[in-house]
């Protein structure tokens, strides 16, 4: 199947937060217990249909330790969707966010999609981050927000077409005006 069109999409979040995880059940619906670092960037990508018609998802996976991060602004160029992960587990990653939006401000087109992912919602015994926090960023930042869960496939799929219905929504009211 050709895809029409072709969005680039990059997630982003603090190292260990499950970003190569949420890439990788969303586009070869597989999860894998065991973790390996990001270095730099990684990309896959992914067909889905939207409205009917096919479009190419180019997912960018990027590093979220400390020393890769200059590596990353490189890769915002032409971005049109972020998918900005956090961990409910980890209280420094959802305070980490504030960063990353700075950081996306800084480095991405004006109009970039974004999507706010609260990532391992399923181990609700170690929570450290309530629901309503992430709601209350996402809503201070005009984000959707999804708590997802890699493992138990929760709301993977939902963040990832949210984010590019958003981006074809904005890239069609761009052609019109």
């Amino acid at each position: 199947m050709n895809a029409g069109e072709s969005y680039k999409v990059l997630v982003l979040g603090d190292s260990n937060v499950g970003k190569t995880c949420l890439m990788h059940r969303f586009c070869d619906e597989t999860y894998y217990d065991t973790y390996i670092s990001t270095i730099g960037v990684d990309y896959k990508q992914k067909i889905i249909q939207l409205d009917e018609k096919p479009v190419k998802l180019q997912i960018w996976d990027t590093a979220g330790q400390e020393r890769f991060r200059t590596l990353t602004t490189a890769y915002y160029r032409g971005a049109m969707g972020i998918l900005l992960v956090y961990d409910v587990t980890n209280l420094d990653s959802f305070d980490h966010l504030t960063y990353w939006l700075k950081n996306i401000q800084e480095n991405a087109a004006p109009d970039v999609i974004k999507v706010l992912a609260g990532n391992k919602c399923d181990n609700e015994t170690v929570r450290a981050v309530d629901k309503a926090d992430g709601e209350k960023i996402a809503e201070c930042y005009d984000m959707p927000f999804f708590e997802v869960s890699c493992k138990m496939d929760v709301n993977v799929e939902e963040a990832f077409q949210a984010l590019a219905k958003m981006i074809k929504e904005r890239s069609q009211y761009s052609v019109r005006n």
